[in-house]
């Protein structure tokens, strides 16, 4: 099994699939393809008929691409792991909570992209003040539902706790504020050993992305 992913610093995408497998346990070798510094995704892609994106999973002659579809598979797989919540009421809102953010949230993702190594204080436009406050509704929801004991959004980490992961930086290191059960999530994923992991890997990466540095 193998993740094909980009810059740790700044790939939002790369960090849902990554994430889950190493909380999960599940073992897989890692690429990361620079594709800013050379054409590694230009022939990655061609060579094995995907788009020019990541994260990729490769099991043996499966190619899996896209994050949300690469957390379903490992689930389908590894059903005895749980990675989603094993309430099927539960499961349908966080499923239905993936959703949202694989799709939506367009002017948190482009005013404030990923960035592990930054912190700043910025103010947000209009727009994503109303994306805060509709991820304020979200963990509200989640607040309120019949779960298991756990700092996580369903209770337990989950595959929801790893399409919400890029959020968590994106607000930390931005200064931004969306609730007091958000902190709470937040500060849960971002002391996950896995989480360090990722960010010890991000601040020693040489490479610099003028667009994710403004």
């Amino acid at each position: 099994m193998h993740l094909y992913i980009a810059y740790k610093n700044y790939s939002s995408w790369s960090l849902r699939p990554w994430l889950a497998m190493k909380v999960f346990g599940i073992s897989f070798e890692e690429t990361l393809l620079p594709f800013a510094h050379g054409n590694s995704l230009t022939q990655f892609s061609e060579q094995h008929g995907v788009p020019a994106q990541v994260p990729v999973l490769i099991v043996d002659d499966l190619v899996i691409w896209d994050s949300l579809a690469i957390l379903e598979y490992l689930a389908e797989r590894y059903p005895e792991k749980q990675l989603w919540p094993s309430s099927p009421a539960l499961r349908a809102m966080a499923r239905s909570a993936a959703a949202e953010m694989h799709s939506g949230f367009s002017a948190l993702r482009s005013q404030f992209p990923m960035n592990c190594r930054t912190e700043k204080m910025v103010s947000p436009s209009d727009a994503v003040t109303r994306e805060l406050q509709r991820l304020a509704q979200i963990w509200a929801r989640f607040e309120q539902a019949d779960k298991p004991e756990g700092s996580f959004l369903a209770g337990e980490f989950s595959n929801l706790d790893a399409m919400f992961a890029p959020v968590m930086w994106r607000v930390r290191n931005y200064g931004l504020q969306v609730s007091p059960a958000f902190d709470r999530w937040a500060q849960a994923m971002y002391e996950l050993p896995a989480m360090q992991e990722w960010l010890a890997s991000a601040r020693a990466e040489i490479w610099q992305m003028p667009a994710y540095e403004r």
